[in-house]
């Protein structure tokens, strides 16, 4: 009986472990999605940005000689 108990006593610490294991997981995931969201959001920002500049520079007058040539 000792041995079974011994064995059962085993299991469950290895139980908890992996419990904790899987918990620390979690979380970790969690940060690193916040951590991803964040910087889809600082992409889509630049993304906007880049593009607007974008379209500043296609308005500007194009580059002539000037009048004392």
């Amino acid at each position: 009986m000792s041995d079974e108990t011994n064995r059962i006593t085993q299991l469950e610490e290895m139980l908890a472990h992996q419990a904790k294991t899987i918990e620390e997981l979690s979380d970790q995931l969690a940060e690193q999605w916040k951590t991803v969201e964040q910087m889809r959001t600082k992409l889509d920002r630049l993304t906007e940005r880049f593009l607007s500049l974008e379209e500043q520079s296609l308005e500007a007058p194009g580059i002539t000689r000037p009048p004392h040539y």
